[in-house]
């Protein structure tokens, strides 16, 4: 299953250099937490410059109470955790090669309501120099400011062995899609050692100070588009297809030599957001054999284990919010085929479709669209 946890609150943090350039007035006190764009930069005063007067880092925090409820009561096993930011489109980093990090932050921060273009400036909140207006980042023990020589601040995170994720990028879209298991693990199950102040993401080491003007460009939470920033929680709930769970139903030809029909059986328009749903679903060969019968024909087979996937898709952007993946296994019992999902992070008044995919023996993965949508109330 795919689960989301949205941001409770983000920003970021920029370090004009003060000072030394007249065009570009010192930023460190400037507050970004009101903003619809989250910005993870490397600026340049010109062309001919091999040094930054100004970079930027990404501040996230999300509360794990209700995932971590659900880990201790046994609903979510062996989950993995990956923070998901979503690059603005027109973005032109695509044909850059550049790494990020994350970290767990050592101190609370507050969000605060700037922007960009506030003027005067808005210095109520995160800046690069305090973590809230007039309180400075301040060094703990096993923390890291590591904001480099021109100014003091930058946040202050933990290093050390499991306590850092990174994503590499060469040449393609810049969404985020970081591997932060460790550190949200350390989090939860740590959580009196390690509070859970939030992440803080930059280029990587070398990357935030080398010559290669970067201009990446996010949506923050403040965001009117389905993008917010969120952590994407993914765990194997699907049950392993046995001869013993299927009953007397038996199994789909996947020679890919016939054609098959894969269907959600009793699929109701409109869903509520708090709702937990099983969808069952029906599978049979497209085509049979002309009989004569006084029954009704019904969906007595199972898809083999580890032969189908199922999607779901936002219908407005063709986005697929539960994309095919190792997590999107489905599930048998006596009854039918059946997936479980969790829609209390599916946003309301949105349409969506669910999407099949089967594989078969032959190599082929054919996708299956019978236009089944829903609406989340």
């Amino acid at each position: 299953m795919h689960y989301f946890i949205y941001a409770s609150k983000d920003s970021y943090i920029t370090e004009d250099s003060p000072g030394h350039i007249i065009l570009y007035p010192d930023s460190t006190d400037r507050n970004y937490g009101g903003d619809e764009i989250i910005e993870l930069k490397k600026e340049f005063v010109n062309s001919y410059s091999t040094a930054s007067y100004n970079v930027s880092r990404i501040l996230t925090q999300f509360d794990y109470s209700d995932v971590s409820a659900s880990i201790v009561n046994g609903d979510i096993t062996s989950p993995k955790f990956y923070l998901r930011y979503y690059e603005v489109e027109g973005q032109s980093e695509s044909d850059k090669t550049y790494s990020l990090s994350s970290f767990p932050l050592s101190q609370s921060w507050e969000e605060g309501v700037g922007k960009h273009f506030d003027n005067p400036k808005t210095k109520k909140g995160v800046t690069w120099t305090d973590y809230n207006s007039g309180s400075a980042w301040s060094l703990v023990a096993d923390t890291n400011a590591d904001s480099g020589s021109r100014t003091t601040g930058g946040g202050v995170w933990i290093t050390g062995s499991g306590y850092e994720a990174s994503q590499s990028f060469v040449n393609q879209s810049g969404d985020i899609e970081m591997d932060v298991t460790n550190i949200v693990n350390k989090h939860i199950y740590s959580s009196s050692i390690i509070p859970n102040y939030g992440i803080i993401t930059k280029f990587s080491g070398s990357y935030e100070t080398d010559g290669t003007p970067q201009n990446l460009k996010f949506f923050s939470r403040n965001t009117h588009t389905i993008y917010p920033p969120k952590l994407e929680v993914r765990w194997d709930d699907h049950k392993i297809i046995t001869g013993s769970a299927t009953g007397s139903m038996t199994a789909l030809t996947m020679s890919g030599e016939l054609e098959n029909h894969i269907f959600i059986k009793g699929l109701q328009p409109k869903y509520r957001e708090s709702e937990k749903v099983r969808f069952r679903i029906g599978c049979r060969k497209k085509y049979t054999q002309k009989t004569f019968t006084e029954s009704m024909l019904t969906s007595s087979f199972y898809i083999p284990e580890g032969k189908g996937l199922y999607s779901i898709v936002d219908i407005a952007t063709d986005t697929p919010i539960v994309p095919f993946s190792a997590y999107t296994s489905m599930s048998c019992d006596s009854t039918s085929m059946y997936f479980d999902q969790w829609l209390n992070t599916f946003e309301p008044g949105r349409y969506y479709k669910v999407l099949f995919k089967l594989k078969y023996n032959d190599g082929q993965e054919i996708i299956y669209d019978n236009d089944e949508e829903i609406k989340i109330i």
